[in-house]
């Protein structure tokens, strides 16, 4: 059934109307009942409907302005508008908004059902084109994929909806495709009108995103010589212009393939895919790029140089500026010089296999990370090269951040000396004790120590003191010489130097900071 929503101020009217049509007979089903334009605003991007009856004259938001918002969201609700009054400038209002009728109060049962009626069918037949646009585009893609039927008839049907004649000399085609992030069917409906107008070109929608385009061929007359046709650069400068204007009047990103040409309709399938085979030239290219076979043919194929050793050392050695700084140079610098696409791919899957090897190597939990297939199938769906990019960074970010977590790369007796100084950090503690506790030799529980966290154990242990510290200074009132002892430093001015060492400011200063 069909949903409705009653926007009415007046209670009265608003339960009057809920009750004296039976919604049921006409195929639809009341689910919203608001009090002003607000209010069933909120009410709408809760639970689509598909018809609104609204006063207009109503407090906050009036049924006119309603009618716009909810227009911005979805263009085919239809609205039935109810009003006490009697004027020439609502009116006209509303039919310009596309309003399905304007009914004056008090509100007449039998002309409210009339009008409803008349809504239904409306949108029924609003289905019933959108699934015939649906049923042709299929018919289109079969045939541009080439699994429609090969007898020459088939093609006729094709050329008589294109108007293609066959004393044109040739036919150019080229595909466009479009950013659909945040884009409103009507603009798109908008900028093919507007393509539509062109004299010489001939327009294939093919949902969701894109365009196949076909240009006529034009005659250029050279000098001291016959006319000829146009060449591949004439048909991109052509396309690359309109691209251009459609860019700039419309808002769309768009990103435009010229295919090859052909001379009759059997020739467009092989065309077409010509133009398709260059879309995956998008991700490296981006949106606002027109390109051609000839463009791209003479791109390298070979691997692009990549540091697998360096990018592996910086990971290792928890270098987080580093790592991604080489990513954000070897995606957005190297592979831009004139690469193929599927030198993107081999460098992209070498680094993902990297990046496995590092999580294997490691025994990182895989739970807070893309799965090599997962990682993957994220590469190959890419729009552009800036999404690839950002995955690198974020699986690094997140290697180096688990990398620093103790139960992931620390021995068992390096995590019991943290567990240790994490517990007792306010005692006397020294490596030389430790290593007798553990019934091992200092200096190579010292190495040990050094190797696996970075730091020797005295740093550690400072670092530790120093931060919670700092937490005290920050978040507690308490006085500089009793953090200093409740951080583990008997001896203030000891703390003092080893706090500033840490943190570039004193105690006191940062506690100035905080201007408690």
């Amino acid at each position: 059934m069909m949903k409705v929503m009653i926007v009415e101020d007046e209670e009265l009217i608003l339960q009057g109307i809920r009750n004296i049509i039976d919604w049921e007979a006409l195929g639809l089903k009341v689910i919203h009942l608001a009090h002003d334009g607000i209010e069933a605003l909120k009410m709408w991007e809760q639970e689509p409907v598909h018809i609104v009856v609204t006063d207009i004259s109503m407090p906050e938001m009036d049924g006119l302005t309603l009618l716009r918002e909810i227009r911005k969201r979805e263009e085919h609700v239809r609205f039935i508008i109810l009003t006490g009054y009697d004027e020439f400038a609502y009116a006209r209002e509303a039919v310009r908004l596309d309003v399905e009728n304007y009914i004056l109060k008090p509100v007449d049962e039998e002309e409210l059902k009339r009008q409803l009626r008349e809504t239904v069918e409306k949108l029924r037949e609003m289905d019933k084109k959108k699934i015939g646009y649906i049923d042709e585009k299929a018919r289109w893609l079969h045939f541009l994929n080439g699994t429609s039927g090969k007898e020459s008839g088939d093609f006729l049907p094709f050329a008589e909806m294109l108007g293609l004649s066959p004393e044109v000399g040739r036919y150019y085609t080229a595909v466009m495709k479009w950013n659909t992030n945040g884009l409103k069917e009507k603009k798109i409906t908008d900028m093919i009108l507007e393509l539509k107008k062109e004299e010489r070109l001939r327009i294939v929608h093919l949902p969701p995103d894109s365009l196949l385009m076909i240009l006529e061929e034009k005659s250029v007359k050279q000098a001291g010589a016959q006319e000829t046709g146009m060449d591949e650069d004439q048909v991109q400068e052509y396309f690359a212009e309109l691209q251009n204007e459609i860019e700039s009047r419309f808002n769309i990103m768009t990103f435009v393939c010229v295919g090859a040409s052909f001379q009759n309709i059997e020739e467009l399938p092989k065309a077409y895919r010509c133009a398709r085979k260059l879309q995956k030239y998008l991700i490296i290219e981006g949106y606002g790029s027109c390109i051609s076979q000839k463009q791209i043919q003479n791109r390298k194929t070979e691997s692009v140089h990549m540091d697998e050793a360096g990018l592996r050392k910086s990971v290792l050695k928890k270098e987080k500026e580093a790592a991604v700084d080489y990513i954000e140079d070897l995606f957005i610098n190297n592979i831009r010089k004139e690469a193929s696409v599927s030198s993107l791919y081999q460098t992209a899957v070498r680094t993902a296999m990297l990046l496995e090897d590092l999580k294997k190597e490691y025994k990182l939990d895989s739970g807070s990370f893309h799965d090599l297939p997962e990682l993957m199938e994220t590469i190959f769906s890419a729009d552009d090269i800036q999404g690839i990019k950002a995955v690198f960074i974020a699986e690094i970010t997140e290697i180096i951040g688990r990398m620093h977590e103790a139960d992931s790369c620390y021995t068992p007796v390096v995590r019991q000396i943290i567990t240790e100084v994490q517990n007792h950090y306010k005692e006397d503690m020294n490596l030389k004790t430790l290593a007798y506790k553990y019934h091992m030799n200092a200096s190579y529980l010292g190495q040990l120590f050094q190797k696996e966290v970075g730091c020797s154990f005295a740093q550690y242990l400072n670092n530790t003191r120093n931060g919670i510290a700092k937490d005290l200074i920050l978040n507690t009132n308490m006085k500089i010489n009793d953090i200093a002892r409740q951080a583990g430093y008997p001896d203030t001015s000891y703390f003092y130097r080893k706090f500033k060492q840490s943190y570039g400011v004193s105690p006191a200063s940062l506690r100035e900071m905080k201007k408690y």
